[in-house]
């Protein structure tokens, strides 16, 4: 299953919008929201989510490149990576 699940990772200064802004590409790139963290530190945004792309018609490249647009677009930091290699990195 995990393989089949994304970590994004967002983080920049607070502003109206990042939450919707993201979840929308989320939601039009058909991955399911399976997790949501977020915390404001100083001013500071940052938001954990895990999504899952199994029933997604998109490809992992595509959801990646449109989720950092969005973060651009936010002047946000977006970081994108499959949960296994995620795990992989942390249980080292």
């Amino acid at each position: 299953m995990s393989d089949q699940q994304i970590i994004v990772t967002v983080s920049g200064v607070d502003k109206v919008g990042i939450v919707a802004k993201v979840t929308t590409v989320l939601a039009d790139n058909e991955v399911n929201i399976e997790d949501i963290k977020q915390t404001l530190m100083q001013g500071h945004f940052v938001m954990f989510l895990l999504g899952n792309i199994e029933k997604s018609k998109y490809s992992f490249k595509e959801i990646k490149e449109n989720l950092i647009s969005a973060g651009r677009e936010l002047g946000m930091e977006v970081w994108v990576q499959r949960k296994e290699i995620f795990d992989n990195m942390h249980n080292i």
